[in-house]
């Protein structure tokens, strides 16, 4: 069985311990740091399969951190906030975090959220990859117009260019891709791209949206208000 490495940047030393011990003991493999600038050591270094990092440390606080990790790599970020503060959430998010989990959390709940990014990651076709689209053909490319999407080797065109993204907005886009001109609402979204089995904040929607615009094009998926999202087909 292959391990799953975790990097953890706490700057708490109970929590940073606390927290260490009870994901050895759900069988990661974790290397915990105590500061942004190790953190960003130890990732180079072990490579780990995904990152928690906490927002408020000391030598590179974590949202910089993250920034740094998501310009050398598409690995999996969690980030970790003492509070819901939406400057925190919504910073982090766009520095290219994947999730956010608020402290004080519950061990369980952390290594489930964890858990679903991973699963996420290992399978950025999922099943919406299955569904098919419009334009799709046997081989799981989608056009629309001078945008192409292969869902089977997960890679993404824009006016013939390769486009660039990360495993989460992979999975957004063909979401939106297997149903072209239907509207996808937040919850659907955090249900399908998220795993989340319960109600998520939205707002981790709301950025990855935007995220995805700015390499796409700003205009190729639709708000449409009260209810959710469509790709323009």
């Amino acid at each position: 069985m292959v391990e799953t490495h975790v990097l953890f940047v706490e700057d708490d030393d109970v929590i940073r311990e606390a927290t260490q011990l009870a994901l050895e003991r759900d069988g990661f493999v974790v290397t915990a740091m105590p500061d942004g600038l190790s953190g960003l050591e130890a990732f180079r270094a072990d490579r780990p399969d995904i990152a928690l990092l906490d927002v408020m440390v000391p030598g590179l606080d974590g949202v910089s951190l993250c920034r740094r990790i998501r310009d050398e790599s598409t690995v999996p970020v969690i980030m970790l906030s003492a509070r819901a503060d939406s400057i925190d959430v919504v910073l982090g998010l766009e520095a290219g975090a994947d999730d956010y989990v608020t402290k004080p959390f519950d061990g369980a709940v952390l290594v489930a959220r964890i858990r679903a990014v991973l699963r996420r990651f290992g399978h950025a076709g999922g099943p919406a990859g299955e569904r098919g689209g419009q334009d799709a053909d046997e081989h799981g490319a989608r056009s629309f117009g001078d945008l192409e999407i292969d869902t089977e080797g997960m890679e993404v065109r824009k006016g013939g260019e390769p486009v660039a993204l990360t495993p989460t907005e992979m999975r957004l886009l063909i979401e939106f891709s297997a149903a072209p001109g239907t509207v996808l609402s937040r919850d659907k979204l955090l249900e399908r791209v998220w795993d989340y089995g319960w109600g998520g904040d939205t707002r981790v929607v709301d950025v990855h949206v935007q995220r995805l615009r700015t390499k796409i094009g700003q205009d190729r998926i639709e708000t449409v208000r009260g209810f959710g999202y469509k790709l323009k087909a």
